[in-house]
């Protein structure tokens, strides 16, 4: 595209968005008219320039729950990252060089996706249209089953199309350096906040949630919000603390601070440069400092268990292993000395798994669930999804298998298990096929993530950011690497014969 038609584009996007912001103050508010502008300019430019919209949508994606709550707290801020994501999303599939790429290097390996995914929309439809539908007829006038729905499909379906987005923004080795490079400063970024938000209410520049009044007193609250993210939990007289990072709450961080180890680690193990492999070092460090310095239990026990898999499976040289791992864990441990009596996070974990035993949770709420769903079709999409809850009547289910047989029904249950277990499948085999050592290492790294988010049954880490979106677009990373041009050396390599060695010319005497 010629510089004078990207002016033009620029020039008509600010127009249309200033046009519209101003009518929109007008009728409503200044806020809304600011708000009405900005995602005008958003949508038009990520329409327009799908993988710059991309980009963005995941740099702002870990910062989104602060910047939600410095804008005013209204609910559709929560909706920002998707001025940029469905756009983009509209635009790509305009694209025939697109269209051209998913033909050739991902629809053959998605083959086998077809009917499970088939299956999800018509079990999902079918809820959306017999149930909420019904349950429309019959409303009142506060509740809005048939928004709900909508509001539910999105958050179940809307962010799957990542998996082909996956391969057009990281189509080579260079593109995956910069992701990874990319994410290894977000996270370096995002755990330094939290660790100053620790700082903060430490030294009593935020009054925490000891002075609040009711549930608020031992239950994360936006009434405790401090520096950065959203709802929190700080009451160390009651050894309760969790902090939400840049998140809108602490649980979202805790999936975060896991997700991360597999970025980080993947940067540390794969990157060229040394300098990076030594910042996705740092980025693990500052991972473990996060985690305990933030409450999250969950997150405690799983990225130490986390990191070691993974270089436990892709290290040849075991001794530099526990080495390097050795060295992570000192730093580590000499940051959180510095701040906090290390007993104590060990003592609330153990207190707290004896207390309420997350086995016995899942149980109870699956239990509650098959209980609850209603008939075959289930209570309706959206019924048990935290972001409808300001459209009318929702249920907090806290387990995300519990969560879809109370809204989809035990047929939706199963249709989902069923999709992701073959994209579990196919990825995996797209791992095995692999020949080239680095990226045969990302992809197991990649797999391993898709396995634990597939089959965690604790939370709900596919309805909510940073997950959601991970997980989709990690997929399709993974669907890539074969594609990539080291991979495709490696393969050729393998498969032709080697060259016979030419015996030496004889010597003339």
């Amino acid at each position: 595209m010629k510089f004078g038609d990207k002016t033009r584009i620029a020039i008509i996007a600010i127009a249309l968005a200033l046009t519209l912001g101003i009518i929109t103050g007008v009728v409503y508010s200044v806020r809304g008219g600011m708000f009405a502008a900005f995602a005008t300019l958003a949508m038009v430019l990520s329409y327009k320039y799908p993988r710059l919209a991309l980009w963005s949508f995941l740099i702002y994606l870990p910062f989104g729950g602060t910047l939600t709550y410095y804008l005013g707290a209204h609910p559709l801020l929560h909706l920002v990252k998707d001025f940029f994501y469905f756009p983009a999303l509209v635009g790509l599939v305009r694209q025939p060089s697109f269209r051209r790429q998913i033909r050739q290097d991902i629809r053959p390996r998605l083959k086998l996706l077809k009917i499970p995914l088939l299956l999800v929309l018509v079990v999902s439809f079918g809820t959306l249209l017999f149930v909420n539908g019904w349950q429309e007829i019959q409303s009142s006038g506060t509740d809005n089953p048939l928004l709900i729905g909508l509001v539910g499909l999105k958050v179940l379906l809307g962010y799957i199309p990542l998996v082909v987005c996956g391969p057009y923004l990281i189509r080579d080795r260079k593109d995956l350096e910069f992701f990874l490079r990319l994410h290894i400063l977000i996270i370096i970024i995002c755990c330094s906040l939290c660790l100053l938000q620790y700082g903060l209410l430490a030294a009593q520049f935020c009054p925490g949630s000891e002075g609040l009044m009711g549930l608020a007193n031992d239950r994360a609250s936006l009434d405790a919000r401090c520096f950065v993210g959203g709802a929190l939990l700080y009451n160390p007289s009651r050894d309760l603390i969790r902090l939400p990072g840049t998140f809108v709450s602490p649980w979202q961080w805790a999936w975060f601070l896991i997700s991360a180890s597999f970025l980080a680690y993947m940067g540390y193990m794969s990157d060229s440069d040394k300098r990076w492999r030594m910042g996705g070092l740092v980025a693990i460090a500052y991972i473990f400092t996060a985690v305990v310095l933030s409450g999250q239990r969950l997150a405690m026990a799983l990225v130490p268990l986390i990191i070691f898999t993974l270089a436990f499976l892709t290290k040849r040289h075991k001794f530099w292993l526990f080495v390097e791992m050795g060295i992570g864990g000192f730093v580590s441990l000499l940051l959180l000395a510095n701040l906090i009596d290390l007993r104590d996070p060990i003592r609330s974990f153990i207190n707290r798994w004896s207390a309420s035993p997350p086995h016995d949770f899942v149980v109870d709420q699956m239990i509650w669930s098959v209980e609850k769903q209603g008939d075959i079709w289930g209570a309706g999409l959206g019924r048990a999804t935290n972001a409808a809850r300001f459209l009318g009547d929702t249920s907090l289910v806290e387990t995300y298998y519990a969560k879809l047989i109370y809204e989809v029904g035990v047929l939706g249950f199963l249709a989902f298990f069923v999709f992701l277990s073959v994209l579990v499948w196919v990825t995996f085999k797209v791992y095995r096929s692999l020949h080239h050592p680095t990226l045969k290492n990302v992809g197991l790294c990649l797999w391993l993530y898709l396995v634990l988010i597939s089959y965690n049954t604790f939370y709900y880490p596919l309805d909510v950011d940073p997950v959601a979106v991970y997980y989709w677009f990690l997929a399709g990373v993974l669907l890539q690497l074969p594609q990539m041009p080291q991979e495709k050396r490696a393969r050729q390599q393998l498969s032709s014969p080697s060259k016979a060695i030419a015996p030496p010319p004889p010597i003339l005497e």
